[in-house]
């Protein structure tokens, strides 16, 4: 019997060896809409076709560039990228990069917690609960509450994740500052200014990271277009049900969690609205987590200001010491 040899051109073997080295394999959990969680590790290829997104949204989160925060909304898909939060969610799924890290297992835990639903309001699940619960579309006239869309439930533990971790940094940095910018006062020495700027340091690029995720919900609240473009569920039911706008899915939900619940009144007027670009819920959820973000950069603000005023402080006496040094030489 004799082999066969087949020749692979040197351009061929170029590409496959260049797609090898760039497919590297990367570990993701898929969190479901049952909170059930599992770990997948595949290269971004796999990730790509599973939940249908460009390369270049991809990019967004990887760890090896430095792309700002952001949220960006895609047809099927929310990209998000808030520090250590590199997750992809669809109206079904959340994909969460590196679930095994320290600050990252925490989020895994608590998707898992609030993601469950009682009701399911995708393609499969919304004929079912139409004929079980006939109501399901009307209970807002009725003042029934339902609970927040997948992908809102998903986006609000990332933001809460995230600006909880923020908070918890700028606390820390405050614990340290203050008692050395007192001792500093009390003695100025060449180890206390070397601490008091280390902790100036540490102080600005936490700004600057706290001000990139204060700027992206900024932008978002700004534009209902982005935000819209955000409200996965309703567009599966647009396309799952061909009806016309005025016909599409109205239910409004409010969020269980941050306390800033619409009321009866604005969810009847929701609902006789019936537009796509209604985005009162979701502008309601990123004010929250927008205001408590904007307090923590308030926080680094004054600490700013009370290190200008302890420098300001430290100069003078120097300026005093040095005049009577030559006073006294003279």
């Amino acid at each position: 019997m004799t082999r066969q040899v087949y020749f692979v051109p040197a351009a061929e073997t170029q590409v496959a060896s260049v797609k090898k080295k760039t497919a590297v394999t990367t570990s993701w959990v898929s969190v479901d809409a049952k909170g059930q969680g599992t770990v997948l590790d595949v290269d971004k290829y796999a990730i790509m076709r599973l939940v249908q997104i460009h390369a270049r949204d991809l990019r967004v989160l990887d760890p090896m560039l430095s792309y700002p925060s952001t949220v960006l909304g895609r047809e099927k898909v929310i990209v998000l990228n808030l520090e250590h939060i590199k997750a992809i969610i669809t109206a079904e799924e959340v994909l969460l990069r590196d679930p095994f890290d320290d600050n990252v297992i925490p989020i895994v835990a608590e998707l898992k917690r609030r993601l469950p639903q009682e009701k399911d309001l995708t393609c499969q699940g919304l004929g079912e609960e139409e004929e079980e619960h006939p109501g399901l579309r009307n209970d807002i006239n009725t003042g029934e509450e339902n609970e927040f869309p997948f992908e809102f439930r998903a986006l609000e533990v990332a933001l809460e994740a995230i600006c909880s971790f923020l908070d918890a940094r700028t606390r820390e940095l405050e614990t340290d500052t203050y008692p050395a910018l007192d001792e500093l006062t009390s003695k100025i020495s060449s180890r206390n200014l070397d601490h008091v700027r280390k902790l100036k340091s540490a102080m600005t690029r936490l700004t600057n990271r706290v001000q990139k995720v204060r700027d992206e919900l900024e932008q978002l609240l700004d534009d209902d277009d982005d935000m819209a473009d955000l409200y996965l569920s309703r567009k599966l039911a647009v396309a799952c049900s061909p009806v016309s706008v005025s016909g599409a899915p109205n239910w409004y939900p409010s969020s269980p969690t941050i306390g800033s619940k619409i009321s009866r009144t604005s969810r009847a007027s929701a609902v006789t609205v019936e537009e796509d670009n209604d985005v009162e819920e979701l502008e309601m959820l990123l004010e929250a987590y927008f205001m408590q973000i904007d307090n923590t950069l308030n926080k680094l603000t004054t600490l700013r200001e009370y290190i200008d005023d302890t420098e300001d402080y430290i100069n003078i006496q120097l300026d005093n010491h040095r005049n009577q040094l030559i006073q006294s030489s003279s």
